[in-house]
């Protein structure tokens, strides 16, 4: 009897292993599931940085595009505003060569002349340096001295503070002169006498003015602005005529 109690034990040990057996094999498959998954995973995330690199360079490109269009416009405005402040040089040095003529013949001064020298300054401001040269051409190239009246008026409405305003002023009295306006056009002489200590029409519009204030009888005045030229810029041409027209 025990032999065969003993045998039966055998056979259901065996079994046992032999249904234990395929366990290994669930354990493989699980984790080859886990790697698929984590390499799927890994795929995912390398597609979505394929593509916010794609998107990043794609944006570069965009600003690199907008950054040598402003280059463009940048290069464009540069190269306009020197064309204008070579036009402007160029305008002020006939003015100059001008006003050397009419110094060396007194008395054929033509009413449109500019007795002062070049420009010391520019705007950096493309449209306020074209409306003053626009202004200044209608004296100068154009002859027409009753239009560029309102030109510099509206130039100083428009720019109030521009550099160019004592110039405006200067040319204000000039052209009224012209008109035969002296008690407007010493107005805009004593603006640029008073107000504008540095500018490089001052000793031109102190002799104008002092001319006009002689002109209507008020000969303290004009001796005592003449006076001041003399002593505040006595190497001037300005200074010089002043002199002149002391002595008489």
């Amino acid at each position: 009897m025990k032999p065969k109690i003993i045998l039966a034990a055998m056979i259901l040990s065996g079994s046992t292993q032999v249904l234990a057996a395929p366990a290994p094999v669930s354990e493989a498959a699980s984790s080859q599931s886990s790697i698929e998954k984590r390499l799927a995973t890994l795929e995912n995330m390398m597609q979505q940085r394929n593509f916010l690199q794609a998107e990043l360079q794609q944006q570069l490109n965009s600003l690199q595009d907008e950054v040598s269009q402003i280059r463009g416009v940048t290069e464009e405005q540069s190269y306009k505003l020197e064309k204008v402040l070579q036009r402007q040089r160029e305008l002020y040095q006939e003015i100059e060569n001008r006003v050397s003529q009419a110094y060396a013949a007194p008395a054929a001064t033509p009413p449109s002349s500019d007795t002062s020298s070049s420009e010391q300054s520019f705007s950096s401001d493309l449209s306020e340096n074209e409306a003053y040269e626009r202004a200044v051409a209608l004296i100068m190239k154009d002859k027409r001295y009753d239009q560029a009246i309102p030109e510099f008026q509206a130039f100083l409405t428009t720019y109030p503070d521009s550099v160019y305003t004592s110039n405006a002023h200067y040319w204000l009295g000039q052209l009224l002169t012209i008109k035969n306006d002296g008690v407007k056009a010493a107005e805009h002489f004593k603006i640029v006498v008073n107000e504008f200590p540095n500018s490089n029409k001052r000793p031109d519009a102190m002799l104008k003015l002092g001319t006009l204030l002689q002109e209507q009888d008020l000969k303290a005045q004009a001796q005592k602005i003449l006076n001041e030229l003399i002593n505040q810029y006595p190497s001037t041409t300005a200074a010089k005529l002043a002199t002149e027209r002391l002595s008489k």
